[in-house]
């Protein structure tokens, strides 16, 4: 287990030619958007070590991604040098004209990741971490194991499942999935998409806005299975230990959690060393193990144990679908109105 404020991952950070501190960086900040949760184990597994290597200052702007990107929207793409976002809000704020487009030169540390990671939304920046999603289930009352999203209609499932809501990171992914169901393209056929989720309708208890809303829904009984984000299985499992992730048939979904430079940055070069950094090896390695974010680093080791809690390895990679954010996110707006309609406010 890494020393997080210790000697031996300073010394290992500092150690490397591609984290040098920048001789003019005493004097500047860096500023960070991001969500703010895991504070702690991120101040000592990234800032202090970070801090200590640039010689500089971090301050940070928190709250959800929407919140967030809209501020930024609102001051051009200023006042923030790096923001965390997942894909599909990113891919609102590329379309939106506020961010840079990355210099690979500048990252030497993009070497050592997954191909999905290095470059997922056409030239800007980088997945710091993949997740998944899926569906989880409580294996102890679903006595007929989930092995395809089809599975969420069964009639052994009624009065049993929780949604992800419609302006949640996943929602608009179950739009999709209940058009497969339906064996119809949701982008063109959104009645067929809607009349499939119409018909799972009596299976849902309750669509959820947060994660941990889902989780106690897991842990007062009132559900048995959910779709939700891999990151969360940790918290449902302690909550219910017979709670499994599906072995989906089709796959489930790639997610990826993005960093990217506004086009108004104050420090961009800063903003660049910081984002290698967190590509690291040593930083994904502690990270993992510490049960923040899963690893796009490929020379990251995880045991079985903690591997279990993540999207990692090549393999499990490989077997993610990706969703087309341009297309999803054109058409959210009409899906959230239709879904509004037919599961309440």
């Amino acid at each position: 287990m890494h020393k997080l404020l210790g000697t031996t991952l300073l010394a290992a950070l500092a150690s490397s030619a591609l984290l040098a501190t920048p001789a003019l960086a005493q004097t500047k900040t860096l500023t960070i958007s991001w969500w703010g949760f895991n504070g702690d184990k991120l101040d000592a597994i990234l800032i202090q070590p970070f801090k200590a290597i640039c010689g500089c200052e971090v301050v940070f702007e928190t709250g959800n991604a929407g919140e967030r990107l809209n501020k930024l929207q609102l001051r051009d793409g200023a006042g923030v040098d790096v923001i965390y976002l997942s894909d599909s809000f990113s891919q609102t704020g590329i379309e939106a004209g506020l961010f840079q487009k990355i210099d690979p030169s500048k990252l030497p540390n993009l070497a050592g990741i997954y191909d999905l990671a290095k470059d997922p939304q056409g030239g800007y920046g980088p997945a710091y971490t993949i997740g998944r999603v899926g569906i989880v289930y409580d294996s102890a009352t679903v006595t007929t194991p989930i092995t395809s999203w089809d599975d969420l209609w069964r009639a052994d499932m009624a009065a049993s499942l929780s949604l992800p809501n419609i302006t949640t990171t996943a929602g608009p992914m179950v739009v999709i999935k209940a058009g497969e169901h339906a064996k119809v393209d949701a982008y063109t056929d959104t009645d067929g998409a809607f009349a499939a989720l119409k018909a799972l309708k009596p299976n849902v208890v309750k669509n959820y806005n947060t994660g941990s809303e889902m989780i106690n829904l897991f842990s007062t009984g009132e559900i048995k299975a959910a779709i939700a984000q891999d990151f969360t299985l940790g918290q449902i499992q302690a909550a219910l230990p017979t709670a499994v992730w599906a072995d989906l048939s089709e796959g489930s979904i790639a997610t990826v959690n993005t960093v990217n430079i506004p086009v108004g940055a104050a420090e961009p070069e800063l903003a660049y060393q910081f984002i290698n950094f967190i590509l690291s090896p040593e930083i994904q390695q502690a990270l993992a193990e510490q049960g923040v974010d899963a690893p796009v680093v490929t020379a990251v080791e995880l045991t079985p144990e903690q591997a279990a809690l993540w999207t990692y390895g090549a393999e499990t990679i490989a077997g993610l679908s990706r969703i087309d954010y341009v297309k999803m996110n054109t058409a959210k707006a009409g899906w959230i109105d239709r879904w509004n309609e037919l599961f309440g406010m």
